[in-house]
C-alpha cells in the first residue's frame, strides 16, 4: 500500500478540475486535521466531512469520511489506514435512518461498496456530505468546476442560511407564518362558558369609565361660576361649591367601587379561563400519538403549557381589561370634547393619525419578534429539561462545563433576540409620549387663541386640559398594549399549534367494545411508513392466545416498530392489526391498551411511593393486590428492606433503586392490571446475570396464560418462546422454534452463531467484487 504522503492520481480521463474554495467547510477536529492534510494531493481540497461514531456492531467508535474534489476517503476506527474511492459517475451515496441510527451507503452499479453508521447528532454533517458529493461528482463528470454562491452558515448547526435570513430553517422547524392578532379571537371558545360574567364586567367597565369622566366636567362650572367671578369681586357661593365638590367626591368613590368589583370579577374569569386552557391543552397533548412527541422537545412543550398559558392569563386579566378601559375612555372623552368645543376637539385629535401609523409599523415588527423570542426561550428550557434529569450522567462524565456552555449559548441567543426587539420598542414608546406632549402644546396654543377672541372660556380650556390628560394618557397606554397583545397572540398561536394537531391514532367514530378478550393477534399485510421511508412492509403474522413469540433481528430491522403497531402507538399505513378478529382501529384506544402490559428495557418510575408506582395502571388497587403483584414479581423482599416498605418514596425516574429493582417494580405494575397481552422489550438486557435470574423468575410468572411478545438481543433468553419471528429490513424472513431455525441455517442461524462468537454478522457474508483501494497511513 502506498503511504499517505504519496500522490494518488485521480481518473486521468477527466482532466484537471479547479478546486472549489473551502471557506465553507467546518473545521476538522484537531486530531484528524493532520491525517487528512498529509493524505491530500497537491491539487485537492477538502469539501466536506463526516465522523461516523458507530461501528458495524453499533458500538461507539470514531471514524472519518472526508470528501475532496477528487476522492472519497474513509478512515477506519482505531486505524491509520484509509480507503479511497475516486469520484465517478457510477458512484452514489444513499442515506436512511431508523431508531436513532443513521446509515450512509456508498453504491455503484454492482451494489454496495461500503457502509457507515452514526448517531443522528451527526445527521446534518451527513446531509451536507451527500450534497457536496453529488456536486463534486457531477463536476467531475461534466469537466466543469463546482460553482455555488457564497453561503452564510447557521452558527448553531452550520446549515446554509438563505440570504438575509434571520433564523435557521433547520433549527426552527415551526411554521413560518407570523402570529396574527386575530388569533386571540380563538380564545372565545374558552371564554364562552363565562360570557355572562364577561358581560357584567363590560357593563361595570363602562360605568366606572363614565364615573371617572365626571370630575373634569365639573371643573368647568367651578372655574366659570365660582373661581373667576370671585376674582372679579363676587363672593363665593359655598352651597354651590359644596355641591360641586360633593359631586367630585361621589364620582371618585363610585369609580373606585365599580373598578374594584369589575377587576375582581374579570380576574376570576381570566384565572378560570387560564385553568381551562392549561387543562385542555394538557389533555389534548396526552391524547396525541408518539409520532408527535418524537418531533418535540420536552422543554418546549413545558414552556407552552406553563409560560405561554401564564402570559395569556396575564393578558386576559390585566392587559385586555386595560385595553377595554382605554378604548371606552378615549371614545367617551372624544364625544365629550366634541360636545364642549368641536374645533378644540379637532385640534386634540391631530396626533392620532401619526400614532396610528406608528402602532401599525411597530405591530408588524412585534408580530414575528415575540414568536422568535418564545422559540429561543424554549431552547433555554430545553437545555434545563435535558440536563437536570440527566445530572448523574453529566457529573459522571465531568461535563458540567459543556452543559454550562450550552446553557450560556442558549441564554445569549435569547439576549440577542430580546435586544433586537427592544431596539424597536424602546424608540416607539418615547415617540408616542413626545407626540402626545406636542398635541397638548397645540391645544394650549389654540385654546389661548380662542379665549383671546372670546370664542371660549377659561373653564372650558381647563376642562379640556383635564380631559386631554386622560385622553393622551389612555392613548399612550393603549399604544403600550400593542406589545402585550402581540406577545399574547404569539403565545396563543403556540398553544393552538398543539390544540390543532390531530392525533395520528384517532379514536374510532363507531367504537366496538371487546368482550372476554382472549389475546389472539393477527397482522394482515401490515406496513408502516415514517414520512416517505418504509419501516415495515407486508407483515403477515398470527399469534394465538397464550402463545409466546420472540422477535429477533438486527437493530433497525423493525422489531420495535412492530410492537408499536400492536400497542397502537402508531397506526399502520397499509393493512390491518386485529385483536380477536377486530381491527384495533375500531376499539377505543384506552380500552384496547388496558388489555396490554408493557415491560420496557428502561423502566420508568414516577416520583411517589413504591405502592403508587405498582398501582399506576390500576389506581384503585388494594394494598393486598399490590403486595400480591410484588410477590409474583419477586420484588416483595427488597421492598420490605426499604425504610418505609411500600410507602418508601421513589426518586424521580426511580433514583435510589437499582436497575433490577426498578425492573421488578415494572413487572409488578404489569402483573397488577392482569393483561391478556404482554410486551417484553429487552426486559433483562440492562442487568447482571444474578439479577437477570431474579427477573426471569418474575417474568415466568408474568407470561403464564398470556399472549406474549418478547424482544431480546440475547437470543438465549428466548429459548422458552413457542415461536421465533426473525425480521430483516422491515419484513418477516423466518418463523419457527430455535431448533427448526438453526437447522435451516438462514438468518437466525447467522445471528445466533455470530452472537456466540461475538463477531459482527456482516463478517459472515462473502466480500463483494468491488472492494476499495486501502491505503496505509
Amino acid at each position: 500500500m502506498p503511504s499517505s504522503n504519496q500522490t494518488i492520481a485521480g481518473p486521468a480521463s477527466h482532466g484537471p478540475v479547479a478546486p472549489y474554495p473551502v471557506s465553507h467547510v467546518p473545521a476538522l477536529p484537531e486530531h484528524w486535521s493532520a491525517r487528512v492534510s498529509t493524505s491530500l494531493q497537491a491539487d485537492e481540497n477538502l469539501q466536506a466531512w463526516l465522523q461516523p461514531d458507530l461501528d458495524s456492531r453499533l458500538h461507539f467508535a470514531e471514524g472519518l469520511l472526508a470528501l475532496t474534489n477528487r476522492r472519497l476517503l474513509a478512515w477506519l476506527p482505531g486505524s491509520n489506514e484509509y480507503q479511497e474511492w475516486p469520484l465517478s459517475g457510477e458512484l452514489r451515496l444513499d442515506h436512511h435512518d431508523h431508531a436513532g441510527v443513521g446509515t450512509l451507503e456508498l453504491l455503484d452499479a454492482s451494489g454496495r461498496l461500503a457502509c457507515w453508521r452514526y448517531t443522528l447528532a451527526n445527521n446534518l454533517d451527513a446531509l451536507r456530505l451527500i450534497g457536496e458529493f453529488d456536486l463534486q461528482r457531477d463536476s467531475i463528470v461534466s469537466g466543469h468546476a463546482a460553482q455555488r454562491p457564497d453561503e452564510e452558515l447557521c452558527p448553531k448547526c452550520k446549515a446554509p442560511l438563505e440570504p438575509g435570513a434571520e433564523e435557521c430553517p433547520i433549527c426552527n422547524r415551526e411554521s413560518a407564518v407570523a402570529p396574527s392578532t386575530w388569533t386571540l379571537f380563538r380564545l372565545w371558545r374558552f371564554a364562552r362558558p363565562y360570557r355572562w360574567q364577561l358581560f357584567l364586567g363590560f357593563v361595570l367597565t363602562l360605568a366606572s369609565t363614565a364615573a371617572t369622566l365626571v370630575p373634569p366636567y365639573l371643573t368647568m362650572p367651578l372655574m366659570d361660576e365660582v373661581l373667576i367671578p370671585f376674582q372679579n369681586g363676587k363672593p363665593i357661593d359655598w352651597e354651590l361649591v359644596s355641591m360641586y365638590l360633593g359631586g367630585l367626591l361621589g364620582a371618585a368613590v363610585v369609580a373606585w367601587g365599580l373598578g374594584w368589583i369589575r377587576t375582581y370579577i374579570l380576574s376570576l374569569v381570566s384565572e378560570r379561563m387560564g385553568r381551562d386552557l392549561r387543562t385542555q391543552t394538557y389533555d389534548h397533548l396526552l391524547g396525541l400519538s408518539l409520532e408527535y412527541f418524537g418531533g418535540k422537545r420536552t422543554g418546549d412543550l413545558m414552556a407552552r403549557i406553563g409560560n405561554e398559558t401564564d402570559r395569556i392569563n396575564i393578558f386576559l386579566s390585566l392587559d385586555l381589561l386595560n385595553f377595554a378601559t382605554d378604548v371606552l375612555m378615549i371614545t367617551m372623552t372624544a364625544v365629550i370634547l366634541f360636545s364642549i368645543n368641536p374645533w378644540l376637539a379637532l385640534v386634540t385629535l391631530l396626533p392620532l393619525p401619526i400614532i396610528a401609523w406608528l402602532i401599525h409599523f411597530v405591530r408588524e415588527k412585534l408580530r414575528t419578534g415575540f414568536e422568535k423570542i418564545d422559540r429561543v426561550w424554549a431552547e433555554v428550557t430545553n437545555v434545563l429539561a435535558d440536563t437536570i434529569p440527566g445530572i448523574r450522567v453529566v457529573k459522571a462524565f465531568a461535563q458540567e462545563k459543556r452543559e454550562g456552555d450550552r446553557f450560556r449559548t442558549a441564554n445569549e441567543h435569547n439576549l440577542v433576540m430580546n435586544d433586537k426587539l427592544n431596539r424597536t420598542w424602546s424608540l416607539f414608546t418615547p415617540t408616542v409620549t413626545l407626540l402626545t406632549e406636542i398635541g397638548l402644546l397645540v391645544v394650549w396654543v389654540f385654546g389661548i387663541w380662542q379665549i383671546s377672541k372670546g370664542a371660549s372660556t377659561v373653564g372650558v380650556l381647563t376642562a379640556f386640559l383635564a380631559y386631554i390628560g386622560r385622553f393622551y394618557t389612555r392613548l399612550d397606554s393603549m399604544s403600550r398594549i400593542v406589545s402585550a397583545t402581540q406577545r399574547a397572540a404569539s403565545s396563543t398561536k403556540r398553544i393552538f399549534d398543539i390544540l390543532d394537531h390531530v392525533s395520528s391514532v384517532p379514536e374510532p367514530t363507531k367504537p366496538i367494545h371487546l368482550q372476554n378478550v382472549t389475546g389472539r393477534l393477527e397482522l394482515k399485510k401490515a406496513s408502516f411508513r415514517y414520512g416517505t421511508r418504509t419501516v415495515t412492509k407486508d407483515v403477515d403474522l398470527v399469534i394465538q392466545p397464550g402463545e409466546m413469540i420472540g422477535l429477533v433481528g438486527h437493530s433497525g430491522s423493525g422489531k420495535s416498530t412492530l410492537v408499536n403497531l400492536i400497542c397502537r402507538f402508531y397506526d399502520v399505513t397499509e393493512g390491518q392489526v386485529l385483536i380477536d378478529g377486530v381491527d384495533v382501529r375500531s376499539v377505543p384506544v384506552a380500552e384496547f391498551r388496558s388489555h396490554i402490559g408493557l415491560v420496557l428495557q428502561e423502566p420508568f418510575l414516577f416520583f411517589g411511593t413504591i405502592a403508587d408506582n405498582i398501582a399506576y395502571g390500576k389506581p384503585e388497587a388494594t394494598r393486598a393486590e399490590i403486595i400480591a403483584a410484588a410477590r409474583a414479581a419477586h420484588a416483595h423482599e427488597f421492598i420490605l428492606r426499604l425504610p418505609h416498605g411500600y410507602d418508601s418514596l421513589v426518586g424521580e425516574r426511580g433514583q435510589g433503586l437499582s436497575g433490577g429493582e426498578r425492573q421488578r417494580i415494572s413487572i409488578a405494575r404489569a402483573l397488577l392490571i392482569d393483561p391478556r397481552i404482554l410486551i417484553l422489550d429487552e426486559a433483562t438486557s440492562a442487568v447482571d446475570t444474578e439479577t437477570e435470574k431474579e427477573i426471569q423468575k418474575a417474568l415466568d410468572n408474568l407470561v403464564k396464560g398470556r399472549t406474549t411478545i418478547a424482544i431480546a438481543h440475547r437470543l438465549s433468553t428466548l429459548r422458552k418462546a413457542d415461536r421465533l419471528v426473525v425480521m430483516d429490513r422491515g419484513r418477516i424472513v423466518e418463523v419457527g422454534n430455535h431448533d427448526e431455525l438453526m437447522a435451516t441455517e438462514g438468518h437466525y442461524f447467522k445471528l445466533y452463531t455470530a452472537q456466540l462468537r461475538n463477531v459482527d454478522t456482516e463478517a459472515l457474508e462473502p466480500a463483494g467484487p468491488n472492494q476499495p483501494k486501502t491505503v496505509s497511513a
